[in-house]
């Protein structure tokens, strides 16, 4: 594609075109990095604003996982030494969501390993989101159970959580190659039950696990199928004892393209910097020029992230309100 025919392109997604798989995939080869980037922050500039949107999570149950997702230290499947217990307690959560209340952040979430919880885990956690509604009201609440059913969605809906977070991960055609013991397919179904409950959907994907270019455009575009809205954009973090803990390192380039793609793909939504942000942090700022206008803030699940003053301050330093 050259740069008459993108900006073309360009003009048509300002006035609400929804680019298609095999425009996105001449666009991937479009040489100037810098100007794709631009384009991608006019975009969500005329889209979305210059609203920033934060959120924050709590690992609220960590390791003993019978998945067997490649990327993930907290399968039992692999020899990691990531931390291993059964819930947080309660005080602990609620001391959390006042001190991220005051800081000013917008959604917490509470995160759970394993594939779904058993009903009476789900209804510990209910009563937990209840205490946070009462403790910390200004916070919104996301869950991220793993998978869950139209009944224990309402349960949660009914307890005040108004998102929902399921990744997809990588792109459908992807997948298999890296889980085996549950599919896309229910990824999905979790997804639709969220959806049909009233729910916002919070679903994205790691990019650095050996996909190509084209499956992470496979990805982005089911997202928008989907009418995902949030979009969080995780970079691996190769841990030892994991089958991808040789993967190799994303190049500048190539973060900075997916990140774009992920905007002109999906003009509206919110693409959120998430997991693995130390491997990205020297591009920050560009990202922040490539069409991104959210992030998860803090501590991220078993990794650590940057501090939710220093993040805000980066936010706002890069035009952008909170």
């Amino acid at each position: 594609m050259n740069r008459k025919e993108l900006k073309v392109l360009i003009d048509q997604i300002l006035d609400g075109y929804l680019i298609s798989e095999i425009e996105a995939n001449r666009i991937v080869h479009y040489e100037d990095i810098e100007e794709l980037c631009n384009y991608a922050n006019i975009i969500r500039a005329k889209m979305c604003g210059n609203n920033f949107d934060l959120c924050s999570i709590t690992n609220a149950r960590s390791g003993l996982c019978g998945e067997d997702c490649q990327w993930c230290s907290q399968s039992m499947h692999f020899n990691t030494d990531v931390s291993q217990y059964e819930f947080v307690p309660l005080k602990e959560v609620v001391q959390e969501a006042k001190k991220l209340e005051i800081q000013g952040v917008h959604r917490h979430s509470l995160v759970t390993s394993g594939k779904r919880l058993s009903k009476a885990n789900l209804k510990q956690l209910v009563g937990t989101y209840r205490v946070l509604k009462n403790e910390a009201p200004k916070l919104k609440y996301c869950a991220s159970l793993g998978l869950i059913g139209e009944e224990e969605i309402q349960d949660l809906v009914e307890a005040g959580v108004d998102h929902y977070h399921c990744n997809l991960e990588t792109a459908p055609s992807y997948f298999p190659q890296l889980c085996t013991t549950h599919t896309i397919e229910d990824k999905i179904n979790t997804i639709t039950h969220a959806q049909k409950a009233g729910m916002k959907v919070c679903s994205g994907g790691i990019i650095g696990m050996g996909e190509s270019m084209e499956q992470r455009i496979e990805l982005a575009l089911k997202l928008r199928e989907l009418n995902i809205q949030s979009i969080p954009i995780n970079i691996l973090m190769p841990i030892e004892g994991t089958p991808l803990s040789e993967s190799t390192k994303l190049k500048d380039d190539e973060v900075l393209r997916t990140f774009a793609l992920f905007r002109l793909i999906n003009p509206t939504a919110q693409i959120r910097l998430a997991g693995g942000r130390c491997e990205i942090k020297h591009l920050e700022e560009q990202l922040l020029k490539a069409g991104v206008n959210a992030s998860i803030v803090g501590d991220l699940l078993t990794t650590m992230g940057s501090s939710v003053s220093e993040d805000l301050e980066t936010f706002k330093n890069n035009g952008f309100n909170y």
